[in-house]
């Protein structure tokens, strides 16, 4: 990677977009440690600090740290990022959007704005969400300290109108690094919140307990090359063009492969089933007494077994779900006959398309397994380290490390991708 970004930094266009890259993340986390306007800092930092648990580390750690401390940018890039997966999922069902989608570039711009529209109102709902619950005074359990200097409906009405101006500012440059930086502009902005507090993580836990630190490091360099070696895994299935003649030329003739990964539904699934399972905590206060209890005894410590089950569950339906909705073995089959290509040995047609089908179907198993596995690993380590502060401070979640290998991967091949370009193009002229 090193080697990557020294030859990017040679060529004077790649250095414009880097150099570009990283004031706007700077910018970005300028905005996450700027506190809202009506906040009590001193009275969230203490509380912050002092607020432990599985659900509310897994906020802290998704965020940056930006959401618990009412920050301008507090809600991040995850209202962009909820849009963007509910704008998928309607293209199946409403045939509207599905025309969009397979109408080009035109249509894609229009789905792009429906999904600017619907990021906005998921911030108004997620800011209104927050600060009524710091209002409240639930938003950090244990914290005897008002939060907000001003209760008041005023006060309230600017806080939640700076976090959603903020979620559109944060959408805004996640588009601009897109078009003018080194691409995947919100992918980098959600790696950059993720590694935002990873210092803080690991020198807290160093100062815990050294052989906690060397351990756990070992564990997580381990994690990383493993979720390297699975997400860069994939099927090849391979592709032969019949040789066609038009004229005194032939067409055709050439072979080459459909890439089916093993892991086709990404951090989707997770991020779906933490935000379903994280529902019945906030409405938790609002049930009766019976069943708040056992909403609290069962479904907001991570290290039950009825938690760890739906975990496990959820995310092996959501990503068959997620699967089945984004590729689609009909439409691969049938682009392949419309240009002459088969796999050998299959018909073209309906059982191309059902071979397809039964690859992704035998694919998504292990991927979904493998999924669960990182996303119960830092819940299996509440379980067993018995020390409050290393449970508290347990940093190499699987979905941060899937977060971090899947877009430190996907910006490296970005890069050289352009420099190939570059490369080429000097080669021609």
């Amino acid at each position: 990677m090193l080697t990557v970004l020294t030859r990017a930094f040679r060529v004077p266009e790649l250095r414009g977009k880097l150099l570009f890259t990283l004031a706007l993340i700077g910018l970005f986390r300028l905005g996450q440690t700027l506190p809202a306007p009506g906040v009590d800092v001193v009275a969230v930092r203490e509380c912050a600090g002092s607020a432990e648990g599985g659900l509310l580390d897994m906020v802290q750690l998704l965020s940056g740290g930006a959401m618990l401390h009412l920050s301008v940018f507090a809600l991040g890039v995850m209202p962009y990022i909820t849009a963007s997966i509910i704008m998928q999922l309607l293209a199946v069902v409403v045939p509207r959007l599905d025309l969009l989608r397979k109408e080009g570039q035109n249509g894609q711009a229009k789905i792009s704005q429906y999904t600017r529209y619907l990021t906005v109102g998921l911030a108004l709902l997620n800011a209104g969400t927050v600060v009524t619950l710091a209002r409240a005074g639930r938003l950090l359990p244990g914290c005897a300290r008002p939060l907000l200097r001003d209760p008041g409906l005023l006060s309230v009405t600017v806080i939640v109108l700076t976090m959603v101006a903020g979620a559109c500012a944060v959408m805004w440059m996640g588009e601009l690094m897109t078009d003018r930086g080194i691409g995947n502009g919100m992918s980098l902005l959600m790696f950059t919140q993720v590694v935002a507090v990873f210092p803080g993580y690991m020198s807290r836990i160093f100062v815990i307990s050294p052989v906690s630190f060397a351990v756990m490091l070992a564990a997580g360099l381990c994690l990383v090359a493993a979720v390297v070696f699975v997400e860069q895994a994939q099927r090849r299935v391979p592709v032969q063009y019949a040789r066609r003649v038009v004229g005194r030329r032939s067409y055709g003739g050439t072979s080459t492969y459909v890439p089916l990964k093993v892991n086709q539904a990404g951090i989707v699934p997770v991020i779906f089933t933490s935000s379903l399972l994280y529902l019945p905590t906030l409405v938790a206060p609002m049930l009766p007494d019976a069943a708040r209890t056992w909403v609290e005894i069962n479904l907001t410590s991570g290290a039950h077994p009825l938690y760890m089950t739906a975990y496990v569950v959820l995310i092996a339906a959501f990503a068959y779900f997620y699967v089945s909705i984004t590729f689609n073995p009909a439409e691969v089959a049938d682009n392949l006959r419309k240009f002459g290509g088969f796999v050998p040995g299959i018909r073209p047609g309906r059982p191309t398309a059902q071979y397809l089908g039964f690859l992704v179907s035998r694919l998504t198993a292990p991927g979904a397994a493998y999924l669960a596995v990182l996303a119960l690993l830092p819940l299996i380590a509440f379980a067993i380290l018995r020390d409050p502060g290393t449970q508290q401070n347990f940093p190499f979640g699987g979905t941060s490390v899937l977060i971090m290998v899947g877009v430190g991967l996907d910006t490296v091949k970005q890069i050289e991708s352009q420099l190939q370009q570059r490369n080429y193009e000097g080669f021609l002229r």
